[in-house]
């Protein structure tokens, strides 16, 4: 799970929300409205929502067209999420069935981290096959750790 957890508008524009998952090096965020968890925006997302629209204009008018966008227009939402004391088998069972990359991790309505299938990748390639025993290389875990969230 993520460490530190960005937190965005549903008013920020396509191009600011792009440029923030470009930097941070990030394909999904969770987006809030008053501080409340409403959805959840991916590089997909983005994605679908500007290329069907820009293809053709000039690198102005498309700077102009992704600033017009808001990310509420674009997130997916209401989003799908999980507690804190959810396990990884359940978090990954949940995230297959709703066909989604990412839940966001909620304590109360409080955004406390967001689990995503690399995260759960890396969980389960670090477990121990049945003829290993678990040691300081193969620690088992069976709950993702909460971690707080920030916002721009």
């Amino acid at each position: 799970m993520m460490q530190k957890v960005v937190t965005i508008s549903a008013d920020d524009s396509l191009r600011i929300v792009h440029e923030i998952m470009e930097l941070g090096r990030v394909r999904h965020l969770p987006v809030v409205r008053r501080g409340k968890l409403v959805g959840v925006v991916s590089q997909r997302d983005l994605f679908h929502a500007s290329l069907s629209n820009v293809i053709g204009l000039s690198r102005e008018d498309q700077e102009l067209f992704l600033e017009g966008v808001k990310i509420g227009e674009v997130m997916s939402a209401p989003p799908v999420t999980i507690g804190p004391d959810a396990s990884a088998r359940e978090a990954a069972a949940l995230m297959a069935e709703k066909k989604i990359g990412c839940v966001p991790v909620l304590d109360g309505d409080e955004v406390v981290g967001i689990l995503t299938e690399t995260d759960l990748l890396r969980h389960f390639a670090s477990l121990p096959t049945p003829s290993e025993k678990p040691g300081p290389k193969t620690k088992r875990e069976t709950r993702p750790t909460a971690s707080r969230s920030t916002s721009p």
